[in-house]
């Protein structure tokens, strides 16, 4: 039994990518699930949601009812982060964004990864007391994972592709946020745990997200959670040759499908 998964955020409409992604997902498997990544508060919309129900079902797409809302999951992530913190890798930082910026022009030269230039681990060598005390004093932070001792604990990983078998580079991010002052979790945790939770045995997604592989299968050896294999198909480009992004406005089909395109036409515009 091949079970995979379709996680979109509800944050926008859902675009000819998350088609793609999400019939991908569905052929791809025996059993076919939906979540919902509603843990950005501040952008989720029960009104999205209702629309992504509509939109895959008009796609002829169904899964196992309930879907899964990781709102509904905190307790699971936060007992994950304890976890970690009880081996010692996760710490406090305290640093703004600007504050980061600063320290990277300071240092001359600043590694790069995935998203960006790497955080530099201006408070990696915070004391325990101190970091209780900023927290204490009300400070915002957010919690960072210790690659460095992470890797150290796991060991050397790796992770299977599509048949093959790759080498993990647990320090492509650097020290990455794992939880925030008022969010016990982030992208890739809630990700790990929910996968593990829900038997997911296969993750399709675009390769935009092929290095988030990397810190995730980390987090799984920590956490002592199954490996699933990973499937990273192309994207479905813009006439710019971008991929499409809720936040640039990307067309969606809810629009497409008012000006009266069929299911089989968007197969047909996505090349399936």
């Amino acid at each position: 039994m091949i079970v995979t998964r379709f996680a979109p955020s509800p944050t926008g409409l859902l675009h000819l990518g998350h088609a793609y992604a999400a019939i991908t997902a569905y052929e791809s498997g025996d059993d076919f699930l939906l979540r919902i990544e509603d843990i950005d508060k501040g952008r989720s919309r029960d009104k999205f949601i209702q629309a992504i129900f509509y939109d895959l079902k008009w796609l002829g797409l169904s899964w196992d009812e309930p879907s899964l809302r990781q709102s509904t999951r905190m307790g699971a992530y936060a007992e994950a982060l304890v976890n970690l913190k009880a081996h010692g890798l996760v710490y406090p930082c305290f640093c703004t964004r600007a504050e980061i910026a600063t320290e990277i022009a300071r240092a001359g030269e600043a590694q790069h990864g995935p998203d960006g230039p790497k955080y530099p681990g201006t408070c990696r060598a915070l004391s325990l007391e101190e970091g209780t005390q900023r927290i204490a004093a009300g400070e915002s932070y957010a919690l960072r994972l210790d690659v460095a001792k992470a890797a150290a604990l796991t060991g050397a990983l790796t992770f299977r592709e599509q048949g093959h078998v790759h080498a993990v580079d647990p320090f492509c991010f650097g020290d990455i946020v794992i939880a925030r002052k008022d969010l016990p979790t982030s992208y890739h945790l809630a990700v790990v745990v929910d996968d593990a939770h829900q038997q997911v045995s296969l993750v399709t997604r675009g390769e935009d997200l092929l290095s988030a592989t990397h810190i995730q299968r980390l987090l799984q050896a920590l956490l002592k959670l199954p490996e699933p294999a990973y499937a990273h198909h192309s994207l479905v480009l813009d006439e710019e040759g971008k991929k499409f992004s809720k936040r640039d406005g990307a067309v969606s089909l809810q629009s497409l499908r008012e000006a009266g395109e069929t299911p089989a036409d968007i197969r047909a515009r996505i090349g399936l």
